[in-house]
């Protein structure tokens, strides 16, 4: 999924109803005229904030911060798109951080007189769009998007496995969950036969990573006894752009959980691996001593 610096794929989100088709009534444009007058005057009111969750109300407040410091003002004076949804309202707006340029869902409820900003999206599904029923077919996003997604949910479930399992078991029996070695490395060597099962890993890792899980990755080096993989892993940009995700457990156990899991799919397949770190890209070097009989082979 493209996405700009600040992040805002915060939780899978759809507006389910209403329409953009008539006219935006004056009492909806009035909320968002509000909203981003109140927005420009730092700093947003937390009372007028009622997110879906209350752990969202701190990181919500921290994406609009970020929002005003880099805001070009006048794509903020544009007429968004606007979705009426029972006693919610969705304003869609393109709007451009850091260069780059996606749409935006901004929610709010309306609550008698008053509204209050709930969520902030940049994933939404146009299931009101579907059409007299029976149907089949179903409007469709982007297949980056559709990665994004399927990280989200799979890194989502796996946190809050993992933070059950630490408070029943302790961290340590936490992690052994997490040993998923075995069968990746049997993986890598059935469905990439046809070289020694020391490579099959790593090939069958950029495999893997960049058509599977639709991570940007380059292998840099590839040998009988080395190997070197730099990639930017969605897991790594999802603590950064997602607000619950740094609510729920600290980066050094995001990291370690991720850590774990990479060393045990490589003790597998017989590999040392060491991690380096610049912003979210990755570098993974692998190493392995020859066996006996064995040339060290020059690495292509």
């Amino acid at each position: 999924m493209k996405t700009v610096s600040l992040g805002v794929a915060l939780l899978l989100a759809c507006v389910t109803a209403g329409s953009a088709g008539a006219a935006a009534s004056a009492s909806d444009m009035a909320v968002w005229h509000e909203f981003v007058d109140l927005l420009r005057a730092q700093p947003f009111p937390t009372e007028r904030v009622r997110p879906y969750r209350e752990e969202l109300r701190e990181p919500l407040l921290g994406f609009l911060g970020m929002m005003r410091e880099q805001a070009e003002w006048e794509e903020w004076s544009r007429e968004p798109d606007v979705f009426r949804a029972g006693d919610r309202v969705h304003f869609v707006l393109p709007l451009t951080f850091s260069g780059e340029t996606a749409s935006y869902c901004f929610s709010f409820t309306i609550q008698g007189d008053e509204w209050y900003f709930q969520h902030l999206e940049g994933i939404y599904l146009r299931l009101d769009e579907l059409g007299p029923l029976p149907v089949s077919n179903f409007p469709d996003l982007p297949d980056a998007t559709k990665a994004w997604m399927r990280a989200e949910l799979d890194v989502s479930r796996d946190v809050w496995l993992y933070n059950t399992l630490v408070h029943e078991k302790g961290r340590e029996s936490a992690l052994d969950w997490f040993r998923d070695g075995a069968g990746y490395a049997l993986a890598a060597r059935s469905w990439v036969p046809f070289v020694s099962p020391e490579r099959a890993f790593v090939l069958y890792l950029c495999w893997e990573q960049a058509n599977l899980r639709g991570n940007a990755l380059v292998l840099e080096v590839l040998g009988e006894n080395e190997a070197q993989v730099r990639f930017t892993p969605m897991y790594l940009l999802l603590y950064e752009k997602t607000a619950h995700l740094s609510q729920q457990i600290t980066f050094e156990d995001y990291l370690g959980l991720f850590e774990f899991r990479w060393r045990d799919r490589a003790a597998n397949a017989g590999w040392g691996i060491e991690f380096s770190y610049a912003g979210a890209e990755c570098v993974m070097r692998f190493h392995r001593a020859p066996t006996s009989g064995e040339t060290q082979p020059t690495s292509n």
